[in-house]
């Protein structure tokens, strides 16, 4: 019988009605969230172990969702956009991402991407830029965010972070881990991002 993942969609759904931002209310507005399941099988990552973590640091909206991926995180498909050669085995170590829904998710939607990135303690997420328009609101806070020419900055969990399209952004995590709800609309939403210096091939 396949697994349900419904608590998984509802439980994101209710966080982001808890995100007191203009930003994301327009983005959830907008979203379909009548979709059908998507059959994958499920797929673990290394950096899976930062969910124990992350459930101490969460503040108490987002505690539901955090504790449901950590109960059920061998569920679910996890995925890495990158390989060794980009950023290093060690960020690979650390870093992963789940789509809950998408062109790739549990849930199908080809308007709108939306998922949970998780990135470990001491690692940097270089400059990466794409087309399609990110928003994130971070359900972790100490992590380093920078955008465009400025410099990093430390924000905080229950702060919505807005990338434009094609603008260049990188993060860099501290001694804690790092759990972001993001959502990709209005551009391909399976691409890689590009790295300066690189040729984009995929997603972000």
């Amino acid at each position: 019988m396949p697994t349900n993942f419904d608590d998984l969609l509802d439980g994101f759904h209710e966080y982001l009605d808890t995100v007191d931002s203009s930003l994301v209310r327009d983005a959830v507005a907008q979203i379909d969230w009548d979709m059908p399941a998507r059959a994958l099988a499920p797929y673990a990552l290394p950096c899976l172990d930062q969910l124990d973590r992350i459930v101490e640091l969460a503040p108490a909206n987002a505690r539901p969702l955090v504790r449901l991926l950590a109960r059920r995180r061998n569920e679910f498909r996890w995925g890495q956009t990158y390989n060794v050669t980009d950023f290093g085995a060690e960020f690979l170590e650390k870093y992963g991402w789940l789509e809950v829904f998408g062109t790739r998710g549990h849930f199908i939607n080809a308007e709108v991407a939306a998922g949970l990135l998780i990135l470990g303690p001491g690692i940097v997420y270089p400059d990466h830029h794409h087309i399609a328009e990110e928003i994130y609101a971070l359900l972790t806070g100490g992590t380093e965010w920078r955008i465009g020419e400025g410099g990093f900055r430390v924000r905080e969990a229950g702060e919505v972070i807005h990338h434009a399209s094609d603008v260049s952004h990188a993060m860099r995590t501290g001694k804690e881990p790092l759990l972001a709800l993001y959502i990709w609309r209005g551009g391909p939403l399976a691409q890689k991002s590009t790295i300066p210096g690189t040729v984009a091939q995929g997603r972000a």
